[in-house]
C-alpha cells in the first residue's frame, strides 16, 4: 500500500509527506503525521497517533490506542500492546551487539522488546532490546532502561531503578502500611513484598453517618 493508496477513501488518515509499504495494516482512526515510514509487514491498531518523522517495521505489532511521538523508530523485534506512550525522541534498540562490519539481519539476531498495556515512556529515554516493560510502568525522561520493568513501576536514571510506584492513570503513588489510594483518580493498591503492588480498582468511599 503505497501513499498514494491510503488516500481520502481511507478510515484512517496518512500525510502526504508519509508512506506506507504494502502488506501493512492500518487501523481505523489512525493518523500518521508528517515523514513517517510504515515498513513491510507492520499492523498498528485503531486510534493510533504517529508523530513527525517515526519509523515503523517491519514486521512491527503496535495496539490500539497507541501515541508514539516526534523522532521515534520502531524496529523489527519490538511489540507494543495496547494504550502505549512514546515520548519524543525515544529510543528503542533491537540487536544486542551490533556491528557494522559484521551485519546480523537473522530473525533471530533481534532481540525481542515487550512494551505491555498502558506503560509510558519519556522524552529521551533508551530501552535496551530484550526488555519487558510491565503493564502500566511509568518510564522517566532520559533514562536507560536495560532490565526488566515490573508492571506500575516508577523508573528513571542511567541505568534505570525503580524509585516508586505509578497509578494506571500515571500519578505517583504514596503507600501507607503497603496500601495506596491515587490523589487523582482514587484507585487503590495493596503492595506485596518489595517489588509488586497489586491493583484492587476503585473502592467507594463509605458515606458519613
Amino acid at each position: 500500500m503505497s501513499r498514494q493508496d491510503a488516500g481520502a477513501q481511507a478510515p484512517f488518515f496518512v500525510h502526504e509527506s508519509s508512506y506506507i509499504d504494502d502488506d501493512c495494516v492500518i487501523g481505523d482512526g489512525t493518523m500518521i503525521w508528517h515523514f513517517c515510514h510504515v515498513i513491510r509487514g507492520s499492523r498498528l491498531g485503531e486510534k493510533c497517533r504517529i508523530g513527525q518523522n517515526v519509523v515503523i517495521g517491519p514486521d512491527v505489532a503496535i495496539g490500539r490506542n497507541c501515541k508514539i511521538q516526534n523522532n521515534v523508530s520502531i524496529y523489527n523485534g519490538v511489540t507494543l500492546e495496547d494504550d502505549v506512550f512514546c515520548g519524543p525522541s525515544m529510543v528503542f534498540t533491537n540487536i544486542n551487539t551490533p556491528r557494522s562490519a559484521f551485519p546480523r539481519n537473522r530473525p533471530e539476531d533481534n532481540l525481542p522488546t515487550l512494551v505491555k498495556r498502558g506503560a509510558s515512556i519519556g522524552a529521551n529515554a533508551v530501552i535496551v532490546c530484550g526488555c519487558t516493560i510491565g503493564e502500566h510502568a511509568l518510564i522517566g525522561a532520559g533514562a536507560v532502561v536495560t532490565r526488566d520493568v515490573a508492571p506500575y513501576a516508577l523508573v528513571y536514571g542511567n541505568p534505570a531503578r525503580r524509585r516508586g510506584w505509578a497509578c494506571e492513570c500515571g500519578l505517583a503513588l504514596k503507600f501507607v502500611d503497603e496500601a495506596a489510594c491515587c490523589d487523582g483518580c482514587s484507585r487503590q493498591y495493596r503492595q506485596e513484598g518489595e517489588d509488586r503492588i497489586v491493583p484492587l480498582g476503585i473502592v467507594p468511599q463509605r458515606q458519613a453517618a
